[in-house]
């Protein structure tokens, strides 16, 4: 028999009707009950908190990464299914990703529809969940929907009511489950696992800024000034912006703001290719482009970053690491 153990957070598939939409209320042990069980796998319930995910807290998702490494603290379980909001899904995954090193799988895993729709995928995703916890190693944090098996990195919601909603968009699924068979087709990239943050280490802030026509650097400045520690400018093309973001970039990095460089095109890499504001400036300023993460995923790396040293040159060498596996791949 392999051990599953279930961690519980809210969301659509917890979700059932208030009167005027649906909100996050099953307990665990109700949202497992709308799945079999695959063959040979027993499960146990964590019930972490029941929330809609848009209202996740960076205080949410470091309980969350704290649960589940108490979970894999027993050497008997087998791997760990999260049930989780498909809004910030991408967000969590990603953060448990970053600080994952045991060889044993977590597998976040969600729905589209609401717990008791008659024809939901709450039953079936998690099926498929708890068949790939039980039967994969050393693949890191996963999500899977769909039948579809995918990595943490890159994988985002691209689809706001389709079930089959995730996808990374620059590169392929990890693999596929059907038919009772989990099948892995690739191995994710991932970096070197990041070690937990102090139970007292501080939750910076961080906020987003997209880059637009006519835009101008006044809501970067101003999320300098109420405090952020860090920020993420969501840029057009492969990375590109203005001069005067260029210098507002340059502002807070003499600040000690840690400062990440993606992009709102959903595919493809942050590359240095245009002056004039674009990213080859703004990485001289002292942006740190971030591949293809996007915005959310982006975010989570600045925060890890952040948790990670009180040092500003190791936080940026972090989130550098971090961006870029190819510069310290994870032993195999």
């Amino acid at each position: 028999m392999r051990r599953v153990v279930v961690v519980t957070t809210g969301g659509t598939i917890a979700s059932r009707w208030q009167g005027k939409g649906y909100a996050a209320d099953a307990a665990g042990q109700d949202v497992l009950a709308a799945a079999d069980l695959p063959e040979g796998v027993t499960t146990e319930v964590v019930d972490l908190f029941t929330v809609n995910s848009p209202r996740l807290t960076t205080a949410h998702q470091i309980t969350l990464l704290r649960a589940v490494h108490e979970v894999l603290e027993d050497p008997g379980v087998d791997g760990v299914v999260v049930t989780h909001g498909t809004d910030t899904l991408e967000e969590s995954a990603f953060l448990l990703d970053l600080h994952h090193a045991d060889r044993r799988p977590v597998v976040f895993t969600g729905a589209q529809r609401p717990l008791e729709d008659a024809e939901g995928d709450a039953a079936g995703n998690l099926y498929d969940a708890l068949l790939t916890a039980a039967s994969v190693e050393d693949l890191g944090t996963l999500a899977v929907f769909a039948g579809r098996i995918h990595a943490a990195r890159g994988t985002i919601k691209t689809h706001t009511t389709a079930p089959d909603a995730f996808h990374d968009p620059s590169c392929d699924a990890v693999g596929k489950v059907g038919w009772g068979r989990v099948t892995v087709r690739r191995r994710p990239e991932r970096t070197e696992a990041l070690p937990l943050p102090p139970v007292e280490a501080s939750l910076p802030r961080v906020d987003m800024v997209m880059h637009h026509a006519d835009a101008d650097p006044l809501l970067f400045d101003a999320a300098v000034e109420a405090g952020a520690r860090g920020i993420v400018l969501i840029a057009t093309g492969a990375g590109n912006a203005t001069p005067a973001f260029t210098e507002a970039v340059a502002r807070a990095v003499g600040r000690g703001v840690l400062v990440a460089l993606t992009t709102r095109v959903p595919a493809g890499p942050v590359t240095p290719i245009y002056t004039g504001g674009g990213a080859a400036d703004l990485i001289e300023a002292g942006a740190v482009p971030t591949g293809s993460l996007r915005a959310g995923q982006s975010r989570m790396a600045v925060l890890a970053a952040l948790m990670s040293s009180p040092e500003t040159a190791e936080r940026t060498a972090t989130l550098r690491r971090i961006a870029d596996p190819s510069q310290a791949p994870v032993p195999a």
